[in-house]
């Protein structure tokens, strides 16, 4: 088959659950035969078009901010979107796949499947509805008004966890067309990378956007100090938050006395590594379309702390031996890492239990159901 991915973020330029999707299932796809492309923002140096590990990579416009006062740039994705018909009519294809977030796109696509009379997938990560009014203030009618365009110009739906397949159930739309298709990890790359040599007790990793709430967790380790002054947090991650987060955790002194460390995303491999090396995860996430980050834990065996948020779907991953669902709150944060931390029988039992949890999100199986999917539809 001749595939098409549509999604304006290109992993490993770019690194976030949707891209992290596309490169996976993208690679394996190539492994298996099948012609695969993918259209994105040109993030790369060189042609605008590039043969990467299997896969043919096509730069649709120019490297930009993809945020801009902490927001999706509005005017970065109608560039991308004008300028991908273009590029996509220049090929035929046997399906597209077009990741839905940031929705322009998807606009774009859907002109060029009519005429070329190609099958589209939509690959919902998440549903956002009244939450545009918290992200765009008035203007969130505006936002909410695409997403609901988008949801009925979608044909064939694809989505990545059970949150997500409940919010897109609406009047007129039959949720038995909706395929759960999860995210997944790479169990046999985890289980060969060795531990970092630099462990650390509590780990983040992540855009850091206001929706991760990284600055409650370093509240929680405020007062996780207070009874465990060495503890030690690594944040791994950048986004336009990352100073102000530097900042905050500077004037508890955190960073001074050692109990935080900051990171740019890092190689896999090492960002594995040093997961591995830690003693939990925590995610606090207000908002996770799945949460892969608590997958890739629980394949090296590390229990995860998220919080019970109406669209974190990160919470629907940890069962009650894998870890802990707790309030967005720093105090019941703190509680939470305070017990795994203090009880290495119970950490080590939540880890094992965790491991197991993360034998059914290998990335081949849910590859092998995606290309049934695809060839359903040609």
């Amino acid at each position: 088959m001749k595939i098409a991915f549509v999604y304006d973020a290109v992993y490993p330029w770019i690194k976030g659950g949707a891209e992290k999707r596309i490169y996976e299932i993208g690679t394996r796809l190539a492994v298996r035969g099948d012609e695969v492309h993918l259209f994105g923002i040109k993030w790369w140096d060189g042609e605008d078009v590039i043969e990467y590990d299997g896969m043919v990579l096509h730069g649709v416009c120019a490297a930009q901010e993809l945020y801009v006062n902490s927001r999706r740039s509005i005017p970065g994705t109608l560039v991308f979107s004008l300028k991908l018909v273009w590029h996509m009519f220049r090929e035929k294809f046997d399906v597209i796949d077009v990741s839905v977030f940031p929705y322009f796109s998807c606009f774009s696509v859907k002109f060029v499947s009519v005429f070329r009379r190609t099958p589209v997938v939509f690959t919902w990560h998440e549903v956002w509805g009244d939450h545009w009014y918290e992200y765009m203030g008035r203007l969130g009618f505006f936002g909410k008004l695409v997403e609901r365009m988008v949801l009925f110009l979608s044909s064939n739906i694809v989505v990545v966890s059970e949150m997500t397949k409940k919010d897109l159930r609406s009047p007129g739309l039959d949720g038995n067309k909706i395929r759960l298709v999860p995210n997944g990890v790479d169990l046999k790359k985890i289980s060969i990378v060795t531990p970092s040599d630099e462990a650390c007790d509590v780990l983040f990793a992540g855009r850091l956007i206001r929706e991760k709430n990284v600055d409650v967790l370093l509240e929680a380790v405020v007062q996780v100090r207070e009874d465990m002054p060495d503890v030690k947090c690594c944040i791994i991650g950048t986004g336009p938050e990352k100073k102000q987060l530097e900042g905050l955790a500077a004037s508890h002194g955190l960073v001074d006395d050692g109990n935080i460390r900051f990171f740019d995303f890092m190689e896999y491999d090492e960002m594995i590594a040093r997961m591995k090396s830690s003693k939990v995860l925590v995610l606090p996430s207000s908002r996770e379309g799945f949460g892969m980050v608590v997958v890739e834990a629980f394949a090296c065996g590390v229990p995860v702390v998220t919080v019970a948020e109406a669209h974190n779907a990160a919470a629907e991953l940890v069962d009650v031996g894998c870890g802990f669902v707790v309030k967005l709150d720093a105090r019941a944060i703190a509680g939470a890492v305070r017990e795994l931390l203090g009880d290495e029988e119970l950490r080590y039992r939540m880890g094992k239990a965790a491991e197991e949890a993360g034998r059914g999100y290998d990335w081949d199986g849910i590859v092998h159901e995606l290309r049934e999917l695809y060839e359903e539809l040609i």
